[in-house]
């Protein structure tokens, strides 16, 4: 088994994170326990939720997946597991979350009103490493900081971290914590895939300067690199599928920018460079989404208990050299697939 340590934190990893985001939804209570379990006996010590999770996000569904990863984890010793989740992101980003009307903040009142959320809900009287969901547009980042430093004070929380961010945002509230002597933020989580590379634009400079990991999320781009997609139509099943009925243009937008030509071509390439080496796309995508020195454990998904044994199979399948460059010759011929 491949550990790795998240930042300058105490936290060793599994090089694999077990995600949990469409239990609940998509994935029944009985799955996600048989996904869980397989995780777990594979090796993988290490799980991330959120409290608005399942996705798509639902007033009515928010707080599920929490409440069955924390029913779960009530069958494991607590110490074996590295559990991370997530405080909501600000109703000034992308979205509004459907959880405490809508008025959500990265502010010192709603850390707090999350994470006791989230404690409850997990059953647990820590959480390994706390999130931000997505960056807040109006809250200053020393505000937030403080909020967190104050848990991981009070020994809620272990480490911290942030999502969905920005090199701006990530040095920001880095030098903020050195100037403020305040816990720093240990791990960004963002998407990172064959289909989007662009961390290694200017983030990975960040991380690998001041040793911050990378957990990337959707290493097989939503489903995209499984190949499902790849004969012009949206199978009934896949969550592009709704996104695509969904009436908010925002989700429709997120759809399109998975699912386009040039993302359908670049998989049909890689679909074939996997080939060559006897593996899934599956296995190569999740292999690249860790193969890089700042990437501390890749976050992969499960619908049903089948779907896991391409992803685990990247434990034991390395890129070497010559791969990597196939790879990036395909980078370089269809730039950006996702934008």
């Amino acid at each position: 088994m491949d550990f790795r340590y998240i930042g300058k934190s105490g936290l060793r990893v599994s090089s694999i994170c077990m995600g949990t985001m469409t239990f609940g939804s998509s994935t029944s209570k009985s799955e996600a326990f048989k996904i869980m379990d397989k995780a777990y006996a594979e090796g993988i010590n290490f799980y991330d939720t959120a409290e608005i999770y399942p996705v798509p996000p639902k007033a009515s569904t928010a707080g599920i997946t929490e409440q069955w990863v924390g029913e779960w984890l009530q069958t494991k010793k607590r110490d074996s597991i590295i559990l991370a989740t997530k405080v909501a992101g600000a109703a000034s980003g992308w979205f509004v979350p459907p959880i405490r009307n809508g008025l959500t903040a990265i502010d010192s009142f709603h850390i707090k009103k999350a994470v006791e959320g989230s404690l409850k809900e997990l059953k647990t009287d820590y959480i390994d490493l706390y999130q931000m969901h997505w960056p807040d547009t109006i809250v200053p980042i020393e505000e937030s900081l403080r909020a967190f430093d104050e848990l991981v004070r009070e020994g809620k929380v272990r480490y911290i971290g942030t999502s969905n961010d920005s090199a701006y945002g990530l040095t920001k509230a880095n030098e903020t914590s050195k100037n403020k002597n305040l816990a720093r933020f240990e791990s960004i989580q963002n998407n990172f895939s064959l289909l989007n590379p662009r961390f290694l634009d200017e983030l990975s400079t960040v991380c690998k300067n001041e040793n911050i990991s990378l957990l990337p999320y959707s290493p097989i781009a939503g489903g995209v690199l499984s190949g499902k997609y790849n004969n012009n139509f949206y199978p009934e099943e896949a969550r592009f599928s709704a996104y695509m009925k969904n009436p908010n243009p925002r989700v429709q937008a997120q759809a399109t920018r998975f699912v386009n030509p040039k993302t359908i071509e670049a998989t049909k390439r890689y679909e074939q460079l996997a080939k060559e080496y006897g593996i899934s796309t599956v296995t190569l995508a999740v292999a690249y989404s860790k193969h890089f020195d700042f990437v501390a454990s890749t976050i992969i998904g499960a619908r049903q208990l089948d779907q896991l044994d391409d992803s685990l199979a990247a434990f034991k399948f390395k890129i070497d050299d010559e791969l990597m460059k196939k790879i990036e010759e395909i980078q370089k011929d269809i730039l950006y697939p996702m934008g």
